[in-house]
């Protein structure tokens, strides 16, 4: 994966966007800014990075992903493999269905994911600076470089879909105390059931990701 780093942009996402459209880039890439000022968040939120935060988005060809990943579980995908690095800073890190990545009860990041033409583009923030009270960061993150680094190759290393939740149901139990966004509302976790497709079965109704 080819990285390029940025001093500052308006958001990594929009300028990968921009790149693919253009027909600037066919292959898979990563960019990472080290300033963001119109970050694209879940539910079209924009995403508030301070100076020296993660802003990272990427390019994956639908061919790499594993042929039994469901696009609507990419999020889980992606952000399952950033949790694992970031488990090595703080090891409270986990990961919130489906998208969020948590210290304790506090976010701390998330991913985002969209289809265009071939491609999955994968955008991830992370807190790595101190924020409001609201949210949590991972203090203990000096090199970045290093770091993606890790991530790249965890990924490369690649494990199929079912591996990955085998794992993730361990510490899905985590989500039962929180809420999540279902059409618009807020809705408890407490009974919700995590499915072999990484779907939620929540009162009777199955519920996709598609982030």
């Amino acid at each position: 994966m080819e990285i390029l780093y940025f001093d500052k942009l308006e958001s990594t996402q929009k300028y990968l966007v921009k790149l693919i459209k253009e027909g600037k880039t066919d292959k898979e890439i990563a960019i990472v800014a080290n300033e963001q000022y119109g970050g694209i968040g879940s539910r079209n939120n924009s995403w508030i990075a301070n100076r020296g935060d993660l802003t990272l988005s990427f390019v994956v060809k639908k061919e790499s992903l594993p042929k039994d990943l469901l696009i609507s579980s990419a999020s889980i995908y992606f952000a399952y493999f950033m949790k694992e690095i970031l488990h090595e800073y703080d090891n409270n890190c986990w990961l919130k269905w489906p998208n969020d990545i948590y210290i304790k009860n506090k976010k701390a990041g998330g991913v985002v994911t969209q289809i265009l033409k071939n491609t999955l583009i994968v955008g991830i923030g992370i807190n790595l600076t101190p924020k409001d009270e609201k949210y949590a960061y991972f203090n203990d993150v000096k090199n970045v470089k290093k770091m993606l680094n890790s991530y790249f190759m965890l990924l490369k290393k690649g494990k199929n879909w079912q591996e990955v939740l085998s794992k993730y149901r361990v510490e899905f139990e985590n989500n039962k105390s929180l809420t999540v966004h279902i059409k618009g509302k807020k809705t408890t976790l407490k009974n919700a059931k995590l499915c072999d497709d990484g779907a939620l079965l929540v009162n009777d109704e199955r519920i996709y990701s598609l982030r």
